[in-house]
């Protein structure tokens, strides 16, 4: 082994780079099992960000479904998910470029089954009892009017289109089956078919804050007959409806507090593992699952303490919880099938994968990893769960992470510099699983704090709701909190503080820059900087979002101004880098560019680096890649170290 090389923080030359990042890893999500095949989507950043739809078969072959230009992705709320069904082997999916849904056979050729209209679809289940889909459906067909969402049924009206003289291309019609809210999500048939359960909410909540359980009699033609609310209402979340096998409806509420399980049946309602933990999520996208059904007497969950995740197997008949153990910190997308589980996991020292569990023998078998390279864990900074205090007494949560590099120490006395992550949401959480964006950072000399502040997910309804009323104060409270604890403690250099995060964790990292003075550089990713402007500007599953963050609009217009950072300019003294993709949907080009000009006018050292063809939140290698190295290369301009490695320059104004 070499000689550790003196060198200080920042400059250690790391064989985690960017290059190695973007080409050898994918993301994963959406698992679906359709008798003994399983299926996922997948990510690929070196296809342009492309989603692609993925089967697995018992023999361990891996087939491509969806072949380019096809893209599996919804703009169902402009985030998606839920954005494929699979039912005997024929696959019904929603094409991100044109969002018709398709239906493809195995073996063949994908068709179209909607109209080239500007009409949405997620979050569907097969009907097979009526040869049909049952879906949420997002309508933009009229301009200038918010658009509607619904539950449909698609194939129970088809429309015959004649396309030449001996061609004929068959259509599904849509026939709404529930109207009247603003969102719905998981329409779900019990097993014969006779019931439908569904979720539904309506301005200014979000799915987090309250939504209402229902249950519709569906009539022989496939209509709805009588519809009645089992649970929920604008302060109980209800989270993930599933009917069992024997018929009975499950579902996760936060009616105490914590998203725990409940089972109802026609007479009651009844709790099934009363914990101080989480059982449930933010539904940001379509389709999340947290537990499934090995049978009517067995349940797969996943549960979080103290932000991080673990397994159990819950029997139905004792309410007994067997906790299974795995090397697991975060685990999602749960499936289940007769003597086997399959979910999405990750720990602190493997990325994401997709797991199948034997539950006789718990032996675990790796189906898909989200990356194949192989890291030596001597490079690895493995994250320690921290508390530290914040305002009024209360306690705040992260992730630290020392800086690690097998070839390097540094310098007699020097202390590291400090990356302050702020997760995007708000309402979402940091996990402890390998992430080679932080290993990044850490193998170079950096620490990093990754905050779950006030109104994170994965500590109870409470700590959500620190953050009504209160976004850009709470939260930018936590972060520097959490850096003050580590620069009191001696830990880090508190003359290098650098905050960053993207979409709301943009808007904090701006506000902690702007309304306090503890950090001396930051990168905002697709970060709001007008409140005002983003309220006005933004799509309807988020439109009134701010209401709850902030208050309503405009009587609470004062609250806008006050908080937001493009007005207080003055108060700003420290570099900023700005990242912003130019087909953002959810936090426009606008937000970054007003800030990125009103700096350079000032005087303030400022870059701005837009990306072409870039949605919210970057899905193209080269895009993913110089946005990191952007970052690198602006922080060692600031903080005055020397790279380890070239990288392309960036364009800093006033520096």
């Amino acid at each position: 082994m070499s000689e550790t090389k003196i060198a200080p923080y920042g400059s250690w030359k790391s064989p985690i780079t960017s290059d190695l990042i973007v080409a050898g890893t994918v993301g994963l999500g959406e698992i679906t099992l359709d008798g003994a095949d399983t299926y996922w989507i997948e990510s690929r950043p070196t296809e342009g960000g492309r989603q692609v739809l993925v089967k697995r078969t018992p023999d361990g072959r891996k087939t491509d479904l969806t072949p380019p230009p096809f893209n599996v992705r919804t703009r169902v709320h402009e985030y998606g998910g839920g954005a494929y069904v699979v039912a005997k082997g024929d696959v019904y999916f929603s094409n991100f470029s044109d969002q018709r849904l398709y239906r493809q056979h195995p073996g063949q050729t994908a068709q179209p089954l909607t109209p080239s209209v500007d009409l949405r679809f997620a979050d569907g289940v097969f009907d097979p009892q009526r040869n049909r889909l049952i879906c949420v459906r997002e309508d933009h067909t009229v301009e200038g009017r918010e658009a509607e969402n619904s539950i449909v049924d698609l194939g129970t009206k088809r429309l015959v289109h004649t396309a030449g003289p001996h061609k004929v291309v068959v259509m599904f019609g849509d026939q709404i089956l529930v109207s009247g809210n603003d969102f719905y999500s998981s329409p779900r048939l019990n097993p014969d078919g006779t019931r439908l359960a569904w979720l539904s909410w309506n301005h200014p909540n979000m799915p987090w804050d309250g939504t209402e359980l229902w249950v519709g009699e569906v009539n022989p033609d496939g209509s709805l007959g009588h519809k009645h609310r089992i649970a929920g209402g604008v302060d109980e979340s209800i989270f993930q409806p599933e009917w069992s096998p024997d018929g009975s409806l499950y579902f996760v509420s936060d009616r105490t507090g914590w998203w725990n399980l409940y089972r109802w049946r026609p007479d009651r309602i009844e709790p099934m593992c009363e914990m101080l933990a989480e059982f449930g999520l933010p539904q940001w996208l379509f389709r999340y699952s947290t537990y499934a059904f090995e049978s009517a007497d067995r349940i797969i969950c996943t549960f979080n303490q103290d932000g991080n995740w673990r397994l159990g197997i819950l029997d139905t008949r004792t309410k007994r919880l067997d906790p299974i153990d795995t090397p697991f910190t975060e685990i999602r997308y749960v499936r289940a099938a007769p003597g086997k589980a399959v979910f999405w996991a990750g720990s602190p020292v493997e990325g994401s994968s997709i797991i199948e569990l034997d539950l006789a023998t718990h032996r675990m078998e790796v189906l898909q990893r989200s990356s194949h390279i192989k890291v030596d864990p001597e490079y690895l900074s493995i994250p320690q769960t921290i508390e530290f205090p914040t305002e009024h007494g209360l306690t705040a949560y992260a992730f630290y992470y020392l800086p690690k590099n097998r070839d390097f120490s540094a310098p007699t006395g020097e202390k590291p510099p400090l990356l302050v992550k702020s997760h995007g949401g708000p309402t979402a959480a940091t996990t402890a699983v390998l992430n080679l964006g932080i290993q990044y950072w850490t193998s170079r000399g950096f620490a990093v704090l990754d905050v779950n502040y006030g109104g994170s997910t994965g500590y109870g309804r409470a700590y959500r709701q620190r953050l009504n009323g209160q976004w850009g104060i709470v939260d930018v409270d936590d972060c520097v909190n959490g850096a003050r604890d580590l620069v009191t403690r001696g830990e880090v250099d508190g003359q290098r503080l650098a905050i960053d995060g993207g979409s709301a964790g943009g808007y904090t990292t701006l506000c902690a820059l702007t309304f306090r003075d503890i950090f001396k550089a930051g990168a905002s990713y697709y970060g709001i900087s007008d409140l005002k402007v983003m309220d006005e500007d933004t799509h309807k599953f988020e439109s009134r979002y701010s209401h709850s963050l902030l208050g309503s609009f405009p009587a609470k217009e004062e609250i806008y101004h006050d908080r937001s950072p493009i007005h207080f300019i003055d108060r700003l003294s420290c570099p900023i880098i700005l990242f912003q993709g130019l087909e953002d949907k959810i936090v426009l080009p606008n937000q970054s560019e007003m800030m990125f000009e009103t700096l350079r006018k000032k005087g303030l050292p400022v870059a701005y680096l837009p990306f072409e063809g870039e949605q919210h939140g970057f899905r193209r290698a080269e895009n993913i890649k110089r946005a990191l190295d952007a970052e690198l290369y602006f922080f060692s301009r600031v903080f005055g170290f020397e790279l380890a490695d070239p990288v392309e320059p960036v364009k800093i104004e006033n520096l």
